[in-house]
């Protein structure tokens, strides 16, 4: 086994043992399942550059130096073919995606077996910690394996097979860019669009362009990010873009349409055909995350007399690409939705029985401007595959599938979290991120208590210098001051989570929701119990500082009952400031939901205690400095 980092750099000798260059790279033939190296690039006299074939002149190689069969000027040089690639140029350092884990990686080394004394084969990709320390110093690996083996957590090699490497970034000609990305063409779209998002963003319309129309337009519906999918389709010509978005479901369409600019919106629309601009306008006509924004028009909707046998025969005619059919939809007369009959059903029962004999006509429906949210718990709720969206006059608009549902349910999951505090980061399982800025998003206090310690403790020397107490007494009357402050932070940061969790849990307009008035009243007078408790606790810790003075005399404890009393001052009052402002949150949460606007919850997680540590902080000053009668 050889390494590519092994072989770069090394001289290259002739049959007489003449220096006549130094390795430069490699070139293999692409379409092997264990590529073998087919040609030898290196760097000869003034830095010019040549390739020759392996088979034909390479005689050995090691770690150290590449002996040719022939002398210098009995060498013919050769050009890459159609199917080959040079390796470092065009793999190393470069994103490869991992068909196999369903990942994107970078390429830090390459793994090279030898079949017979002169022949290698390209095995595969080293993509872990130590294919980059090989790079840098072989040194550097040798050390860190030792190292960790001491520890007892071997450092493995990463290594992704060839076979389950797809290049997504190739700086070839277009002759060489043919041979592509077979294994990632038959790949599922949610995993041909999870890698897309995962690539840098230079990389995205090269992979994306590789795409035939209809897998463009399936891992455009998988897209998380709709920015990013405005942006792959504002790098498509106009003609491009509309024809992808006829392709897609409707419902799929109109939310990207919906984040398009107004006048490339209407573009794209004159575009595409009559009928696919009809259904994605009549879409774009309800408001977002509502029933009628999500729901598909593509639904099967039938008389009730209609037979199992004409249903069958009318479902065969149906385009390829229709929205899967989960239910026949029944109408009356009067075009009202009248009942539903389930695929299943339909398969086993008589070709000669009417659909309207099958139907079931307890029917759960939603109407086009209910909330999103709702109708997907619905679905769920009811175990439905699809529920059906009729308007006033009970006439069937279009129908909600189930995995536009799981869709809704994630995405309001995902804005949840947030809003509860947890990052972006949390909701996509990032295990890159340190331990240390981990707890430290999650520990914000900490931070905000180290700032009040130090500032309490230098307006204390500062005031304290002015009566000659002594600097050795103002740093320890500050710092037992501050002990107050965790408790002042935590608190408002459970207040804060318990008025996140009311607008979670309860709409504005909902009859069970807490009234402003009300919930402003609890928050006041919880903020008072909790300041009264300080108060009590401070007095007793005041009467145990002036025994503990007493005992001492005028010693270091001097002052101290005075820098309690400030701090149990300031943290009363910057509990009550902080639960008071609860019922502004709560409005601030309902007011961007309002306008379909995103919350952040670690944001006001850190407004609230910064309020609160600013509070306890001003509060303290000016406590202690009336005290001390330095003001």
């Amino acid at each position: 086994m050889i390494y590519l980092s092994q072989l770069v750099g090394n001289p290259v000798l002739d049959v007489n043992g003449e220096k006549i260059g130094t390795v430069s790279d490699l070139g293999i033939a692409t379409k092997e399942v264990f590529p073998r190296v087919t040609s030898l690039a290196f760097m000869g006299p003034g830095k010019t550059p040549f390739m020759i074939s392996w088979r034909k002149y390479v005689e050995s190689y090691d770690e150290y130096v590449v002996h040719l069969k022939v002398s210098a000027t009995d060498i013919r040089f050769s050009y890459l073919q159609s199917d080959e690639v040079l390796i470092a140029r065009d793999i190393l350092n470069k994103q490869i995606v991992d068909t196999q884990g369903m990942r994107v990686v970078r390429v830090n080394d390459l793994k090279l077996s030898d079949t017979s004394s002169s022949q290698l084969r390209l095995l595969g990709a080293d993509v872990g910690a130590r294919g980059l320390l090989r790079t840098f110093a072989p040194l550097c690996e040798t050390i860190a394996v030792k190292a960790s083996s001491a520890f007892g957590k071997p450092l493995p090699e990463r290594l992704i097979a060839w076979s389950y490497m797809n290049l997504v970034d190739r700086n070839l000609s277009d002759v060489q860019l043919s041979v592509t990305h077979k294994t990632l063409d038959d790949m599922h779209p949610a995993d041909i669009a999870d890698i897309i998002e995962r690539l840098d963003p230079r990389l995205r319309g090269q992979v994306f362009a590789q795409l035939d129309d209809e897998q463009r337009a399936d891992a455009m519906a998988e897209f998380d990010d709709d920015h990013m999918a405005v942006e792959l389709m504002g790098g498509m010509a106009e003609m491009d873009a509309s024809r992808l978005l006829s392709a897609m479901d409707p419902d799929d369409a109109a939310e990207l349409v919906s984040e398009l600019d107004y006048d490339k919106a209407e573009k794209l629309l004159r575009l595409m055909g009559v009928k696919e601009q009809h259904a994605i306008r009549q879409l774009l006509g309800y408001r977002d995350e509502t029933a009628g924004r999500i729901m598909t028009s593509e639904v099967v909707v039938l008389p009730m007399n209609t037979t199992v046998a004409e249903t069958i025969a009318h479902l065969r005619t149906l385009d390829e690409d229709f929205e899967a059919v989960r239910y026949i939809y029944l109408n009356d007369a009067q075009g009202e939705l009248w009942g539903v009959v389930s695929l299943d059903l339909l398969v086993i029962s008589d070709e000669q029985v009417k659909l309207g004999d099958l139907a079931t006509r307890d029917l759960i429906v939603a109407h086009p401007d209910d909330d999103q949210e709702d109708v997907a718990l619905n679905i769920a709720k009811y175990n439905l595959l699809a529920i059906p969206v009729v308007n006033e006059k009970k006439e069937l608009l279009g129908i909600v599938t189930v995995d536009d549902a799981l869709d809704v349910l994630e995405e309001e999951h995902a804005e949840d979290l947030q809003i509860a505090g947890a990052s972006q980061a949390d909701t996509e399982h990032d295990k890159g991120r340190s331990a240390f800025m981990w707890m430290l998003r999650r520990n914000t206090w900490v931070v905000m208590f180290a700032l009040v310690a130090a500032v309490c403790t230098v307006a204390a020397c500062e005031m304290f210098a002015r009566v000659s107490g002594g600097v050795a007494s103002a740093v320890i009357a500050g710092l037992l001051a501050s002990l107050s402050v965790p408790a002042a932070l935590i608190i408002t940061d459970d207040a804060l989570s318990y008025t996140t969790s009311i607008y979670l849990e309860y709409d504005a307009d909902d009859e069970d929701a807490p009234s402003t008035v009300g919930f402003s009243l609890k928050m006041i007078a919880l903020g008072v119990a909790f300041a009264a408790a300080f108060v009590l606790f401070y007095a007793m810790c005041g009467e145990l500082g002036g025994w503990l003075m007493a005992r001492g005399g005028a010693g270091s404890l001097e002052h101290l009952r005075e820098a309690l009393l400030a701090s149990m001052c300031a943290a009363g009052v910057s509990i009550v400031v902080s639960l008071a402002s609860m019922p502004a949150y709560l409005a601030r949460l309902r007011s961007r939901d309002a306008h379909n606007k995103d919350s952040n919850g670690w944001a006001m997680s850190n407004t609230a205690t910064g309020v609160c540590a600013a509070v306890f902080m001003v509060v303290f000053s000016v406590a202690l400095s009336l005290q001390l009668g330095v003001m």
